[in-house]
């Protein structure tokens, strides 16, 4: 199986299937009434993902059709677009836990946070492979096919939470929360690892799956363990206490 020639063929699939998924995931709370008052700071990285999805459909559509020019002078646009949306991003990160109940766990305060804002910066390392690489066009694109496996947790979450609750009770849960982001980070791991082992008989290079896979699951493992470090609370209050939302 020749991946390359697949992913360059099919990339746009993907991408499109992975934005419907993302549709239905956001749709109950925002984009089945994107009026609504959820504050500018949702809608601007709402937006601002929204944006960035259909880059990404768009881009995978040229590079089939070989209409590498226009591939390369909208991958420029991502140049703004990508700092933007991170800067949203960690807004969207502080007012998301600002609005957590005043009830809610200790540990799980910390873990909420953290699945969020860690997610934004791999999706930042992710992005920096794929340009730093955007003269291999083989790594490039796979570095831009793996800049959606961070966010598969909100997605999944999302469609876990509001369409199949009644897995929630089989999870492992901390102070009563379930751990429900472990759907989307297996999902995620289990992708990357199958990709990994396809990739590694044509390529044998750590470039592109490989190095994107550890960065992924050094993430999914922090998220259960830098909770606890003194050092990440007292990041976290910093981060909080200032007047992003």
């Amino acid at each position: 199986m020749n991946l390359t020639k697949a992913l360059n063929r099919n990339s746009s699939i993907y991408f499109l299937v992975y934005f419907l998924l993302a549709l239905w995931a956001f749709w109950p709370t925002y984009f089945s009434n994107p009026l609504r008052p959820v504050g500018s700071v949702i809608h601007v990285h709402g937006i601002l993902m929204t944006i960035w999805c259909l880059m990404l459909i768009s881009q995978a559509l040229l590079i089939r059709l070989n209409k590498r020019k226009l591939h390369r002078l909208i991958g420029r646009l991502s140049y703004g677009l990508v700092p933007l949306l991170l800067i949203s991003g960690v807004r969207a990160v502080h007012l998301s836990v600002t609005r957590l109940p005043e009830d809610f766990p200790y540990d799980n305060y910390y873990v909420e946070f953290g699945h969020m804002f860690n997610a934004l910066v791999v999706f930042g390392i992710l992005y920096g492979l794929a340009i730093r690489f955007r003269k291999d066009p083989a790594t490039h694109a796979r570095y831009m096919i793996c800049t959606l496996f961070p966010a598969f947790t909100p997605v999944f979450s999302r469609i876990i939470f509001f369409n199949f609750e009644s897995v929630l009770p089989s999870l492992p849960a901390m102070n009563g929360v379930p751990w429900i982001q472990l759907i989307g980070f297996g999902l995620a791991d289990t992708i990357l690892l199958i990709l990994c082992i396809l990739d590694w008989k044509k390529r044998r290079t750590l470039h592109g799956f490989p190095i994107a896979f550890m960065i992924i699951l050094v993430y999914h493992i922090s998220d259960f363990l830098l909770f606890r470090f003194d050092i990440w609370q007292q990041f976290v209050d910093w981060v909080m206490g200032l007047p992003l939302s």
